[in-house]
């Protein structure tokens, strides 16, 4: 039997399905990649949360294992949604890259500890969040599209920099444009961020199932992602949402912080919970409720009202 494996058409998409299609030869399956355009990469002329920010990049992907066209997708897992649509499954995550966020330029002088006000691109309410909160000099100027056509922006004088994952960065071979790797305390990632996600649905035959899980997941990764995308769950997180959570091994122990932040950076909460591999998604949820506690509810509905 051959997986066929969905994947969106950058780039980076394409690196991310060729190294699944290389765990999984080396495993002894054949497989085929199968190229899929979603609603994320055809409209880049507006942000993401005025398109609709459940399933952008994942709606015809998911349509797709529904009919049995492909076998697995391969996601970003910081693009994924907090909640699947009945029928899916997240079945493996890839060990995770360095999960930083980087600021790439041609320009070697700007950084944001540097002091220097300078535009700086990115389409992220959580970044632009966090630059309004602690770096309010930086200019910042909207900025969509894949790796390729976010650094020809810059190039073309859009921006003098462009605030992007290290992981995909890295991965499309660009680490000689990092300028400064910012610290994870300020600027804490999205939830999965730096690791590929396999989507599934969940009829796929199990004897399969169990043999891609076998050549694609990363057991540790796994357990910090559970823990993040039960926080990012119960928080009801999206793409658009400046929500923000990491969890990282301590030992024999998973430790989780998470936090909001409003969109202009007024405001920012921040909890944190650490507990054994076992129970991670209950400490996921615990650490939500913390900051809901804090009055997370009633900022996430100011945030949902402003976008």
């Amino acid at each position: 039997m051959k997986v066929r494996i969905g994947t969106r058409g950058s780039q980076l998409a394409l690196w991310q399905a060729y190294w699944v299609q290389s765990q999984l030869e080396k495993g002894g399956l054949e497989t085929e990649i199968v190229k899929i355009e979603t609603k994320g990469d055809k409209i880049l002329d507006v942000s993401i949360h005025k398109i609709g920010s459940k399933g952008v990049f994942t709606e015809e992907i998911e349509a797709q294992l529904t009919d049995g066209r492909i076998d697995i997708a391969v996601h970003s897992a910081k693009d994924m949604q907090s909640e699947l649509p009945a029928g899916f499954e997240l079945m493996a995550f890839s060990e995770r890259e360095t999960p930083n966020d980087v600021i790439v330029s041609h320009n070697k002088q700007l950084t944001l500890g540097s002091g220097k006000k300078f535009r700086l691109g990115t389409s992220s309410n959580r970044r632009v969040a966090t630059l309004r909160r602690h770096f309010p000099h930086i200019e910042i100027v909207p900025v969509r599209g894949n790796l390729q056509r976010r650094i020809q922006k810059m190039e073309e004088g859009h921006c003098d920099a462009l605030l992007l994952a290290y992981a995909g960065v890295h991965r499309m071979e660009y680490d000689d444009l990092i300028v400064e790797k910012l610290p994870l305390d300020i600027f804490t990632p999205a939830v999965g961020q730096g690791s590929v996600a396999i989507e599934a649905s969940t009829t796929l035959d199990a004897d399969l199932k169990k043999q891609i899980r076998a050549c694609l997941n990363h057991e540790p990764t796994e357990k910090l992602l559970l823990a993040e995308r039960a926080f990012l769950r119960r928080l009801h997180g999206g793409c658009s949402v400046p929500v923000y959570g990491l969890a990282q091994w301590d030992g024999d122990q998973v430790k989780l912080k998470g936090g909001i932040i409003g969109l202009q950076g007024e405001v920012q909460l921040e909890a944190e919970g650490a507990c054994e591999a076992a129970v991670v998604e209950s400490m996921g949820l615990a650490v939500a409720e913390e900051l809901i506690a804090q009055g997370g509810d009633e900022l996430l509905k100011s945030i949902r009202e402003q976008l």
